[in-house]
């Protein structure tokens, strides 16, 4: 099954979308017969590559709001994030532009390691505070994955995966995609937003009923005494 999610690094419902979606793939028994790929989506482009704006004061210039009702505002978001056991620290965060964020995660997919790159740009920004829009600290990211980080270096100083990430934004534009995160299953069935997390289970139930897949076993409370291969462990 092939799930593809539009979200943007600094859009906090895209986290919890995220999460939301890997835990009905694990509670429906689905887990290792769902492919998920994120696909890049720019909330705003124009947001400075060095921006050190807190996040609390954009939003008060933005929505011309006291900070005091920002915060406020915020909270409901914190405990949405709560629920599916994320931690998250709006005190810490700052506006970022995410394109280099981007580019990385293309080439990451490409070396196998897109998912875990993703996760961890996600936590890095929204539990940690940290300025996923700059590069010393995308290169820092990457390596705590395991890519190399001589090759990231490389990437940041080039224009590369740019492409792949109009792409993303292009098919976004056909699918008439206007926020994120959106969910697509196999170009059939669409999800937009962080739902409640029975929709997604239905979902991924129904799309795995109409491709003929079976559930696997989920195994409880782990390994216990066994005998096997002519022999048992006493």
């Amino acid at each position: 099954m092939k799930v593809e999610v539009w979200s943007d690094f600094v859009c906090p419902f895209c986290y919890i979308g995220k999460k939301q979606l890997e835990k009905a793939i694990q509670d429906t028994g689905y887990f290792g017969q769902v492919e998920v790929e994120l696909k890049s989506f720019l909330l705003d482009p124009t947001t400075l590559e060095d921006s050190d704006e807190y996040i609390y004061e954009h939003l008060s210039k933005k929505y011309g709001m006291p900070i005091d009702e920002v915060m406020k505002m915020t909270n409901s978001v914190v405990q949405r994030a709560n629920e599916v056991g994320l931690q998250y620290n709006f005190d810490e965060l700052k506006t970022a532009n995410t394109l280099k964020a981007h580019r990385l995660s293309k080439w990451a997919y490409s070396k196998g390691k897109g998912i875990e790159f993703s996760e961890r740009v996600f936590h890095a920004y929204f539990i940690e505070g940290k300025a996923i829009g700059k590069e010393d600290v995308l290169i820092k990211l990457a390596e705590e994955v395991g890519l190399e980080s001589k090759e990231v270096e490389e990437i940041l100083k080039s224009n590369r995966f740019s492409e792949e990430v109009e792409k993303d934004i292009q098919q976004a534009q056909i699918y008439g995609i206007q926020g994120v995160p959106f969910f697509v299953f196999e170009n059939k069935y669409a999800i937009s937003g962080a739902q409640p997390q029975e929709l997604f289970e239905q979902t991924v139930k129904k799309v795995a009923e109409e491709k003929g897949l079976k559930p696997s076993l989920q195994m409880l409370g782990g390994d216990g005494d066994i005998c096997s291969d002519g022999h048992c462990d006493i």
